[in-house]
């Protein structure tokens, strides 16, 4: 699956790529692709009426979107934003090499570990000082989400979506169903929509990425938001109990997942659910790409995936967010911070959201007046979380999820009294890809 510049997928097979050139193929810089390199060179970069940014916003509407962003800074600042667009997945295959050369001022990244990544090597700046002044405008979660692991700021969230369980609102009506909010409750709720002749739960993983969610829900819920960063992060063992208490209970979930996943994706799982064949559907907030038709979009809505620990309850949600970092060495600092600032506000947000109304703003001071339902309960979801997860791909090294556990899960779900065997061989991996550099 292709993810758009926004976040969000795209229809087509291409995400792997996309994930081993984020941490793979970038991590060893990106060989026999035209090099990734600074917009306009460094005359442009040293203009102090121009900030350069490297962007891998290629896709026709939030590029777009993005660029309305930089048309209101100039008229506010009259610093002219200098934008360096690539391919979305050349840039992510070439960012490694890109931020050790002449990279521009600021660059579009993710969240979480990859953020925290190149931040770690001395690669992008920090930016405590853009903090001071817009730190009023996130919530603690956004705060959180945009340090590195020395604590310091590297990173300023634009737009964010998060996953959840989708359901259509009529179907719950017609059944007499009602939204669980314990793991007791969803296991009952699965058994009673099969009793029904629903497919309890839509599920489709042909592209391999969808399952890593429901690990991640299950690992949170279960284990706590601190277990799921150290595991993401290669400090916890995958042979630990806790991991394998997290198979177990996706496990006892199995048998209410949808049949054939292996050939089916995402899209193809969604249309059962606009379908009414399936109940339920555990995935982004993009399904609603998928109901194109007004009234059975009014009719899709959506639940936290259920507590199953009650120490940590429903805390914890999946908000994949795109935003901005800047570069080891700005050639106009003054200018970034400038712009940087002008980024973390509210106002910002609202402008690139005209454009782009699939997602949702990063702070919980933007308006939400032009917000549909759906869009309005996701943002409360996400600014209402007391910590929020990039997705195992942004929150670990995206070389080990799409070569080890991206295969490593689809044996789970094809055989799941393997689990033992399957974690023994996760560890041994990931000792070896997480001690290169």
């Amino acid at each position: 699956m292709r993810l758009s510049p926004s976040g969000l997928p795209l229809p087509g097979p291409s995400r792997r790529s996309l994930l081993r050139g984020a941490g793979g193929a970038a991590l060893v810089a990106g060989a026999g692709i035209p090099l990734l390199s600074a917009c306009g060179g460094s005359a442009s970069g040293s203009d102090p009426k121009t900030v350069t940014v490297g962007s891998n916003q290629s896709d026709a509407v939030p590029k777009k979107a993005y660029g309305d962003i930089y048309t209101a800074f100039t008229r506010r600042s009259g610093i002219k934003v200098d934008v360096n667009t690539k391919d979305h997945n050349t840039f992510q295959e070439q960012i490694n090499s890109y931020l050790q050369g002449t990279p521009d001022d600021v660059f579009n990244w993710f969240a979480g570990y990859r953020m925290q990544f190149f931040a770690a090597k001395g690669l992008a700046s920090p930016i405590d000082d853009v903090w001071e002044k817009i730190g009023g405008n996130f919530p603690e979660a956004m705060k959180k989400l945009s340090k590195g692991a020395d604590g310091k700021y590297y990173f300023v969230p634009l737009t964010t979506y998060p996953w959840a369980v989708f359901y259509r609102r009529s179907v719950f009506r017609q059944h007499g169903y009602e939204v669980p909010t314990t793991w007791d409750q969803l296991v009952a709720l699965c058994k009673q929509m099969k009793k029904d002749g629903l497919v309890p739960i839509a599920f489709g993983d042909k592209d391999a990425w969808p399952a890593m969610g429901t690990f991640d829900q299950i690992n949170f819920r279960l284990n706590g938001y601190d277990f799921h960063v150290q595991l993401m992060a290669g400090k916890a063992s995958w042979t630990d109990a806790k991991v394998k208490a997290v198979f177990d209970h996706w496990a006892e979930l199995l048998p209410y997942h949808q049949d054939g996943f292996m050939g089916r994706t995402w899209q193809d799982a969604a249309q059962t659910l606009v379908a009414k064949k399936a109940g339920m559907y555990l995935l982004g907030s993009f399904v609603a790409q998928q109901f194109t038709d007004k009234a059975d979009l009014d009719d899709l809505d959506f639940f936290p995936f259920p507590e199953i620990n009650p120490a940590y309850g429903q805390d914890t949600v999946e908000a994949p967010t795109d935003g901005f970092m800047v570069s080891k060495s700005p050639k106009n600092h003054a200018g970034v911070v400038k712009l940087l600032e002008f980024l973390g506000t509210p106002q910002a947000e609202e402008v690139y959201l005209k454009g782009d109304p699939s997602v949702v703003a990063a702070s919980d001071k933007a308006s939400t007046s032009a917000y549909s339902a759906l869009q309005k309960k996701a943002f409360e979801m996400i600014s209402g979380a007391k910590s929020l997860t990039q997705f195992m791909d942004r929150d670990s090294r995206p070389d080990f999820t799409s070569t080890v556990m991206q295969p490593g899960l689809q044996k789970f779900l094809q055989n799941p009294k393997g689990v033992d065997g399957l974690l023994s061989s996760v560890e041994r991996q990931k000792k070896t890809i997480f001690a290169s550099s």
